[in-house]
């Protein structure tokens, strides 16, 4: 039986007794711990190979080694405005005029027509995207943004600071008056002025966003190595449980576990294998997870539903004989959970309530996911202060939704409830009550996590 529907309460049923005896539930931060040395030693055993994807398929992907430049970004000198490029030899300051009367003018130099404005026959236009003949001396080049610059030119003047101020028709001969004083370099892209060729660009390890793939693709890279996603089976259990469109019968519910786990795994750089509904039958899922695993050759099998102390829990008891542990962590909700090995192959059973099992994924599998394989970074905590008070269990580390205010405050919402899905869908942020905090009064500072 999945779970999923069982009323508030039902996971307190278990009381820490654990298929191997022990001294009580596990802590949050032991099972943590055991999440990623069961991932840790799975990988190290299995190091996966990098695969080549497009760069326009790459968002989210984990770089999977070092990339440098194959050329200089940018490729080619040019100017950074639209204006004229110039030779500055050709716009030396008129003797007897000081550089503080031409700076005194603005930015560009002398306003045009001034006694250091120095005139130029204009030679023929630049456009975006051509070669230009180099620029003889005593010319002036109109040049448009991003143009290449032609040899000889070392400065651009933009066509504001310019007598006159707008470009002549191209193939029009004349003239145009530009301050004095221009220094070289001015207004100039140089080749290599973002990253040279040969530079590191990217590192290894960096999770692709739009950022990193916009600069792959300015360095003419279409295609990129990244590290392989998690191979995930993803698996609900009970007979009560009926795919979401399904009309449901007496006593059923849909499935909101596999959507909320599948969105989850993805987003954390994981892919979702396969996943399933399976039944109350034992044998008939114990069958159906060796026929996947054969199949599919997962990274990590993961379960909700099926592992407390009910008469039908299907995970548990079909997995009797597994090298899989079903213990109870001191932490509500998701206090039931399963870890182990299955066919060799690691395996985490959660809970089969909607906020208990994404509570599970939040706390345990994500941030192991980060650490252990390089996925997307785990989620940001921050703290904040309670807008109204909180109490807790005793002896449990409580995860609360809640909704993280810009002001630094975080509003609970709802309940305790493992079930509350409409709370769930209302909140932005988990708050974190540690083990031996019972009462938080309105104002209390706690540790809270942010959620999509």
């Amino acid at each position: 039986m999945s779970g999923q529907s069982a009323p508030q309460g039902t996971e307190g049923t278990d009381t820490g007794t654990d298929a191997v005896p022990g001294p009580g539930p596990r802590s949050v931060a032991a099972h943590q711990a055991a999440v990623a040395e069961l991932l840790r030693h799975w990988f190290e055993a299995h190091p996966p190979a990098a695969e080549t994807v497009p760069v326009a398929e790459a968002a989210g992907r984990v770089l999977a080694a070092d990339v440098h430049a194959p050329g200089n970004l940018p490729p080619f000198t040019n100017s950074q405005m639209d204006g004229y490029a110039v030779r500055s030899a050709d716009l030396a300051m008129p003797a007897g005029e000081s550089a503080g009367e031409s700076a005194a003018a603005g930015p560009g130099g002398p306003a045009a027509g001034s006694a250091a404005g120095i005139r130029l026959a204009t030679a023929a236009h630049i456009p975006a995207g051509s070669a230009p003949p180099p620029l003889q001396p005593g010319t002036a080049a109109p040049v448009m943004t991003g143009a290449m610059l032609p040899e000889g030119a070392d400065a651009v003047v933009p066509i504001e600071a310019c007598d006159p101020d707008h470009f002549l028709p191209a193939g029009t001969a004349g003239t145009v008056q530009l301050p004095a004083g221009i220094q070289p370099g001015r207004f100039v892209r140089r080749a290599g002025s973002d990253i040279a060729a040969g530079a590191l660009a990217l590192t290894g390890g960096t999770v692709l966003g739009t950022l990193q793939l916009g600069l792959l693709a300015g360095l003419g890279l279409d295609r990129v190595a990244v590290r392989p996603r998690t191979r995930v089976l993803l698996l609900t259990t009970g007979d009560e449980v009926r795919e979401p469109g399904q009309p449901l019968g007496p006593g059923q519910i849909h499935d909101a576990n596999t959507t909320l786990l599948r969105s989850s795994l993805e987003a954390a750089g994981a892919r979702v294998l396969r996943s399933r509904i399976l039944a109350d039958s034992p044998a008939e899922f114990l069958e159906r997870l060796r026929a996947d695993i054969a199949a599919d050759a997962p990274d990590l099998v993961l379960t909700s539903g099926g592992i407390s102390k009910g008469a039908y829990e299907v995970v548990r008891q079909a997995l009797a004989a597994a090298e899989v542990r079903f213990l109870s962590v001191a932490m509500q909700p998701g206090g039931p959970q399963g870890i182990g090995t299955m066919d060799g192959v690691p395996f985490l059973g959660f809970p089969g309530n909607p906020v208990s099992s994404l509570v599970s994924f939040e706390m345990f599998l994500r941030p192991a996911l980060a650490v252990v394989t390089g996925a997307p970074r785990p989620r940001v905590q921050v703290r904040a202060r309670l807008t109204e008070p909180l109490q807790s269990p005793s002896g449990k580390h409580q995860i609360r939704r809640g909704r993280y205010c810009p002001d630094g405050t975080v509003v609970p919402v709802g309940g305790p409830g493992s079930h509350l899905m409409h709370a769930l869908a209302s909140s932005n942020a988990l708050i974190s009550v540690p083990v031996g905090t019972e009462n938080l009064p309105e104002g209390t500072e706690v540790t809270v996590l942010l959620v999509d």
